[in-house]
């Protein structure tokens, strides 16, 4: 019988176990691990002496790559919350509670980072100091702080006081009691026990992606004027619901609340691209509802980032913490827009009041309100609130007391809580820090709805609340609009500024259609005889030449490349419901001669297929950005066996022909070949490159400013994981 244990929970996840010794080692922790180790059966109910508690892992094997295809690998802040309070491995006097912390094995810049990353998840900002910075009057942070405290039990712990660790760098380390762990290649483990050894591949391949825990199908959502999308319900523990989030659909634009785990696939469910996103209203950054913020990096412009100082100073300083980088690099991605606290801020006619509520990290809650012809109409978003029982306690009974707050502001709270909306999303995970539906039985609301459960709703919770599964839309003032038709013009008339509004009808005058979720719109080896200007939804390029999907959103023109009679070099289908202008290649054709494109078009068609088949540009890159950065591009043919040195280039190096080899001192770093690339150090992060190559063959390059693709969101987003990946080589 095997004293090691093997199993494989979902993609790039794995579940080592040695019984014996009672190890249990949760191998990489993307968004939803917890979840998929509970569907697995990995995580149990045990009952002992009376105590109800869970099993599941004590150990957590961290990635070495933080990133894997444009996602966090290491979210281990569930992983550990879960060791710590749901196992009683942190609780007094419990049955699980023997001495032992969860240990997180890893590389040393991985391990410093989730110490990091945790300790910003337990609590947000750590000092009055912190919390002064983001415009809050002293007087307020102190109460802020006192509150912080009261959830904190008095003090707030470095991670180190919580968890252990064991840091692997090139030797074998023990784990515990005769088990050891060691690297055998980049993101490759071997554990041994004894005369027993197993192998763990923690890398993802280019067409993989970590797997949601649930199916959620398909859905057609039409764009109108003010509407809720229901787009989660349940919490970080629910494994069949996404956690709590909803869509703000104001003037068909599209405003997400929070980002989730596996947020592009609720997003993709719903027939909503990343690039459809105007903003995203962010209450507070615990992974429930930070962990999908990686997806909304996913697009060729910077989405809008809404949210009080304070959560914003919050998040930032997580995701700096679990990526190591700078915290400005925070406004890189995001179109960062402080709201102020306690007032209505306006957002083109959408107008949004957030109010600060209790929680171990800065939140905010929001009230949402846009004015119709029967005056105002409103939607409420209560996520992570507390209990006015759990609130009560934290009343000071003495003024001195530094871990209390007024009465007065206990009252302020609960006003706030129970103001009017039309609707009213609440958050009622009980426990701690969570709220209660029980508190809103008098809420003078037209439709409470539950949310943040992961258990069982009760017969007096259906008295009060409305549920609202995934999918679910609430119309708040419908719209008389076609909203389809306004995308489109405004599309065309970015990429053709100088073209005439009765030239840019003329492509309008076409017909809408809907594509149904996995239908083929362009064969391979076809002559497509229409264009399609997508305009809602999601598809996917597949090129017979590359093992990975491009993906397609709202913005893409789809045959354009083909209009002229040329075989597609790849396959278009469709990943979500579709919304697309449909127009013929000879109007097109005719559209681009009568306005003296035509030519253009073509010296740019070799380019631009090039840049839409490769993995750096071929996803979510709008015909837009295509054009601008095909313009931008330089071609040079560096010589065989000369040595190149681009210490400060300002150009990212792409490999057009050819292949050359990567250098530092005599050292060997790796090979770039044909569609790869380098400069990235310099030219996007401004770090001195230390390397130098050495092409094998007479080597065509392209060099882009790096200047141009340091602003392209998810441009400078793979760029990142790829320049990490590289400087953990030398790790």
């Amino acid at each position: 019988m095997h004293k090691i244990k093997k199993v494989t929970v979902s993609t790039g996840v794995f579940w080592v176990e040695i019984e014996e010794i009672g190890l249990y080692v949760l191998c990489a922790s993307p968004a939803d691990s917890v979840k998929h180790l509970s569907k697995r059966g990995l995580i149990r109910v045990i009952s002992d002496n009376g105590a109800i508690f869970e099993s599941g892992p004590n150990a957590i094997l961290l990635s070495d790559s933080m990133l894997q295809n444009g996602e966090f690998s290491n979210l281990a802040e569930f992983p550990v919350l879960q060791m710590l309070y749901k196992q009683g491995m942190l609780i007094p006097n419990h049955p699980n509670n023997n001495g032992t912390k969860p240990i997180l094995i890893g590389s040393q810049e991985q391990v410093d980072s989730q110490l990091e990353y945790i300790y910003r998840g337990n609590y947000g900002l750590t000092s009055i100091e912190e919390i002064v910075a983001c415009g809050i009057e002293e007087g307020e942070a102190r109460e802020l702080m006192a509150i912080k405290l009261k959830f904190a039990f008095g003090a707030i712990k470095e991670s180190q006081e919580l968890l252990d660790s064991r840091v692997i760098a090139h030797e074998a380390v023990e784990i515990c009691r005769g088990a050891w762990v060691k690297r055998i290649d980049s993101n490759v483990f071997e554990f041994s026990y004894q005369d027993e050894v197993i192998r763990v591949d923690l890398n993802l391949q280019k067409d993989q992606n970590y797997l949601p825990p649930y199916n959620l199908g398909y859905y057609d959502i039409k764009r109108s004027y003010f509407s809720v999308i229901h787009s989660g319900s349940g919490d970080g523990w629910d494994i069949d619901n996404p956690c709590m989030a909803s869509i703000i659909m104001y003037h068909g634009k599209i405003y997400i609340i929070d980002a989730g785990p596996n947020i592009i696939y609720a997003l993709s469910s719903l027939g909503i691209g990343i690039e459809e996103i105007e903003g995203i209203f962010h209450t507070h950054a615990h992974d429930d509802h930070f962990a999908g913020i990686s997806s909304l990096l996913k697009s060729d412009h910077k989405i809008k980032y809404f949210a009080s100082a304070p959560v914003r100073a919050s998040t930032a300083k997580k995701l700096s913490a679990l990526l190591k980088i700078k915290e400005e690099s925070f406004y890189h991605y995001f179109d960062v827009i402080d709201l102020e606290l306690g007032r209505w801020n306006d957002i083109e006619g959408l107008e949004v009041l957030p109010i600060l509520s209790p929680h171990p990290i800065e939140t905010n809650v929001f009230y949402f309100q846009v004015y119709g012809a029967q005056g105002y109409k409103s939607y409420c978003h209560l996520a992570d609130t507390v209990s006015f029982s759990v609130l009560s306690k934290m009343v000071q009974k003495d003024p001195e007391d530094a871990t209390g707050i007024p009465l007065s502001s206990f009252q302020a709270i609960k006003e706030s809580y129970l103001a009017y909306a039309d609707i009213k999303k609440i958050d009622c995970g009980g426990g701690m820090i969570h709220g209660s539906i029980l508190d809103f039985e008098q809420d003078p609301s037209n439709r409470l709805i539950i949310a943040h459960k992961s258990s069982a709703i009760t017969i007096e919770e259906k008295k009060i609340g409305s549920g609202a599964p995934f999918g679910t839309v609430d119309t708040i003032l419908p719209s008389y609009m076609e909203y389809l038709y306004g995308f489109a013009y405004n599309f065309l008339k970015s990429y053709f500024p100088e073209v005439q509004k009765r030239d840019l009808n003329a492509i309008l005058n076409n017909d809408l259609i809907t594509i149904n979720p996995e239908s083929i719109l362009i064969k391979e080896g076809d002559s497509c005889g229409n264009v399609f200007l997508i305009l809602t939804g999601i598809g996917e390029f597949i090129h017979s030449g590359k093992n990975f999907p491009s993906r397609i959103s709202s913005g893409a023109l789809i045959g354009d490349l083909f209009a002229t009679g040329k075989q597609s070099s790849g396959t278009y289908r469709a990943v979500s419901f579709m919304k697309a202008l449909k127009v013929s290649s000879s109007l097109f054709l005719k559209f681009l001669s009568r306005n003296g494109l035509y030519d253009q078009f073509l010296a740019l068609e070799d380019i631009r297929e090039y840049l839409e088949r490769s993995w750096l540009f071929g996803e979510a890159i709008s015909f837009l950005t295509q054009i601008t950065i095909a313009r931008s591009i330089l071609t040079e043919t560096l010589i065989k066996d000369q040595v190149y040195v681009f210490k400060n280039t300002p150009y990212l190096h792409i490999i057009k022909s050819g292949s050359l080899t990567r250098y530092m001192g005599d050292f060997v770093v790796g090979c770039i070949e044909c569609d790869d690339f380098f400069g990235e150090d310099s030219s996007i992060f401004k770090e001195q490159s230390i390397h130098h190559v050495i092409p094998d063959t007479d080597t065509e390059i392209y060099k882009i400013p790096g200047s141009l693709l340091a602003e392209v969101p998810i441009i400078r987003w793979k760029l990142l994981e790829i320049h990490k990946k590289r400087k953990g080589f030398f790790l």
